[in-house]
């Protein structure tokens, strides 16, 4: 009897309050889905976390010293990740940031090359930036990591001190020069002989995270790993 009470509530509440799909927008999903099934197995993955001397960890060989490094997906233009990417920036779709931590967050739990993680950090959008967004969506990512993998997540552990442009038409060297000096750590106390993962949703050229990597490292006793929903192909 319960159980045909639930099926008829929620049969009305998919009539009055369609769910549907941020991806291809069918209302045939539950409402605690973000997409679909099909949706779903189309994100193209890396499998670059459980690899060592991936392309991730490739780009910062050399400049930082990283224990483990990986992207989850593949970013592509005109693709249902950068739909995703587009909503969670753009759009003000802050579950579509949940939704990919939760994804990365599964996937760092079962991946041994990165147990050793004490903390997550997001890499910090400028105040200005943040203030004009609503929220920093390397922060929302976070979030879902350590909604499903049991690591603090320090929210304010670092700052970005100076305000930059996009970079998406500059070079690896300016984009380096652009980020010297850019990041500080509030935090000592926090990171302190910690090893920590630095999170972020797309990665490029990696000079953010590496000039933030950068930082973190400065604390003593710090170890870093670096992990992002997305590598630009």
């Amino acid at each position: 009897m319960i159980r045909s009470i639930k099926k008829y509530t929620s049969a009305l509440q998919h009539l009055f309050f369609p769910h549907q799909c941020s991806g291809c927008g069918v209302d045939f999903i539950s409402q605690s889905t973000f997409i679909c099934a099909r949706c779903n197995a189309a994100l193209p993955s890396t499998n670059f976390l459980n690899i060592p001397h991936n392309p991730i960890e490739n780009i910062f060989s050399g400049r930082i010293t990283t224990q483990a490094c990986g992207a989850m997906f593949y970013f592509t233009k005109n693709s249902l990740l950068q739909h995703l990417l587009i909503q969670l920036k753009y759009k003000n779709n802050r579950e579509a940031g949940y939704f990919l931590g939760r994804q990365l967050g599964y996937l760092l739990k079962e991946s041994s090359r990165f147990s050793a993680v004490d903390c997550i950090v997001p890499l910090p959008l400028h105040p200005k930036k943040e203030y004009q967004r609503g929220y920093n969506q390397a922060n929302l990512i976070a979030d879902g990591i350590s909604a499903v993998w049991q690591k603090p997540h320090y929210k304010s552990a670092l700052t970005r001190l100076v305000y930059t442009k996009t970079q998406t038409q500059e070079n690896r060297i300016s984009r380096w020069e652009n980020m010297e000096g850019v990041f500080h750590v509030l935090e000592n106390q926090q990171l302190m002989n910690k090893h920590v993962l630095l999170i972020d949703d797309v990665i490029t050229t990696g000079a953010s995270l590496e000039a933030c990597g950068a930082a973190i490292l400065a604390v003593p006793g710090t170890r870093l790993s670096i992990a992002t929903v997305a590598y630009t192909v």
